[in-house]
This record gives structure tokens, C-alpha cells and sequence, in this order.
């Protein structure tokens, strides 16, 4: 760990990445004009974006009223591009109205994604929503839906039977729980506190409600391919606030820095 004034902070920081550290206490701390939440034992978090540029400052603020900028290095990742055909067209190419609702339906999952509390679930580092499953999608891929060019894809896709049980990765609240929303089909989103969130989609069913208090390995629904899918997968995203994240680079426990 880097540290400036005991400023923990991990020693790479690249594109995709939730970027968890340790401040000392009574600091305040600024990511690029983004007021972070920092918790009583020091934890605070951030995400870095998938076309991030090589460079940003984390501003921070002591006790005694001395402020400093920190620059931070942010590693360049290649994305591939990803093809994919036989989806139902109408979800790729979606007439007006279908279009408003999608829209709508947008909306209201990012609505949940605006949580800021102060729990800190995602201490408990994450586990795979499915066990011992093929990755059949990657997190940033360019997309390519029935040949037309579309937004990157933001998710890690595990390919399992439909039915398959989804697991919560970590401790969490649900946000949001519904079938039938036109792109994702069933969804579900967990907030694991400082904006950290999760959510499946393309499930076939729910089985928690908004607000529901859940544990990490708890089943959250059944596996499918609802929305735009070609087959039954797992759809698996990672978000801080509105920044998209790579589930892949969630810590897998918690072996960060904690306030001693």
C-alpha cells in the first residue's frame, strides 16, 4: 500500500477498477469533484471508469485544515469486441414505444444506484452470483447486437442451465427486484453501501423484495434468459454510484487496510 500521511491506497489503480483504501481519521476526501463518504474506521471507495484517463487527483483535506491534491495513475486497459446474434430484435432495434419504456425502465435502475449509506458490505469481499460456471462474457467489450455497434458491455456473463440458483455476492439490501423490464428481463440490485452495487439480470425468477436485508450466498432467484438474451445466463454488473465497474476486480475478501 501507498500511503501520504497514513492515506492507504492500492498500489495499481486501473480502468474498471473499485478502488478501496484508508484515510486517517477526521479527513474529508474529493474524487474528481465527488465528495466520498468516509467511514469511521477510515474505509472510503471510489470506481474508476472504463475509458478512464491516465490520470486523476483524489483532494484531501486534514483535520488541522491542510489540503493537498493527490495524483493518482490510472493503468490503460484493451478491450475486445464482442459479437452477438440472435438476439430478439426488437431489443435491439426497438420501435418509439418501446423505446420511451425502455427509458423508463433506465431510469428507475439508476435511481437505486444514487444510495450513499454508510453501511460497509462490501467489506466482506464478493463471491460469484453462480459456482463453478464458464465465463461466456466479458466486463468492457465493445458489443456488436445482430450487427449493429452498441454501448460496451458492463457485466460479467456466466454461462449455467436455466433455473440455476443466483447467489447475493455480498451483503447487501435489495433496491430493486423485478421481472419483465424489456433489456434486462428479472433484475435484481443490491447497494453494499458507499454507492457500491450489484445486480443480476436475465432472470427467470425473484425471490426477494425491495428492502429485504440480504446475506452474502443468500439466493436472490432463479438463473434465465429473459430480456435481451440469446440463452439462459447469468448477467452480472458491478456499479459505483453511476460508474460502471468490473466485477471481476471486486476484492474477493476483505484483505484491505482497516483503521487500527
Amino acid at each position: 500500500m501507498a500511503a501520504d500521511r497514513e492515506l492507504q491506497l492500492p498500489d495499481k489503480i486501473e480502468q474498471g477498477q473499485l478502488v478501496i483504501g484508508h484515510a486517517p481519521k477526521g479527513v474529508s476526501l474529493q474524487f474528481e469533484g465527488h465528495r466520498l463518504l468516509v467511514g469511521e474506521d477510515g474505509i472510503f471507495v471510489f470506481g474508476i471508469g472504463r475509458d478512464a484517463p491516465a490520470t486523476a487527483k483524489l483532494h484531501i483535506r486534514y483535520s488541522n485544515g491542510k489540503a493537498t491534491d493527490i495524483p493518482l495513475r490510472i493503468a490503460r486497459r484493451e478491450y475486445d469486441t464482442e459479437r452477438v446474434n440472435g438476439l430478439p430484435q426488437q431489443t435491439v432495434t426497438p420501435n418509439p414505444e418501446l423505446v420511451k419504456r425502455i427509458e423508463r425502465e433506465r431510469k428507475r435502475v439508476a435511481e437505486t444506484r444514487h444510495r450513499d449509506d454508510a453501511r460497509e458490505d462490501f467489506e466482506s469481499g464478493f463471491i460469484d452470483p453462480v459456482e463453478n460456471a464458464r465465463i461466456s462474457g466479458h466486463w468492457g467489450r465493445q458489443r456488436i447486437d445482430n450487427g449493429k455497434p452498441m454501448a460496451p458491455h458492463f457485466g460479467l456473463d456466466f454461462a449455467v442451465p436455466n433455473g440455476t440458483p443466483i447467489r447475493a455476492t455480498a451483503p447487501g439490501v435489495v433496491t430493486l427486484a423485478e421481472m419483465g423490464m424489456v433489456l434486462n428481463g428479472g433484475i435484481v440490485v443490491l447497494d453494499h453501501g458507499h454507492g457500491v452495487s450489484t445486480t443480476t439480470i436475465h432472470m427467470s425468477r425473484i425471490d426477494v423484495k425491495p428492502g429485504q436485508k440480504v446475506k452474502q450466498g443468500d439466493i436472490v432467484g432463479l438463473a434465465g434468459a429473459t430480456g435481451r438474451a440469446t440463452g439462459p445466463h447469468v448477467h452480472w454488473a458491478a456499479n459505483w454510484f453511476d460508474v460502471p465497474i468490473d466485477p471481476a476486480l471486486l476484492p474477493k475478501q476483505a484483505d484491505f487496510a482497516k483503521a487500527p
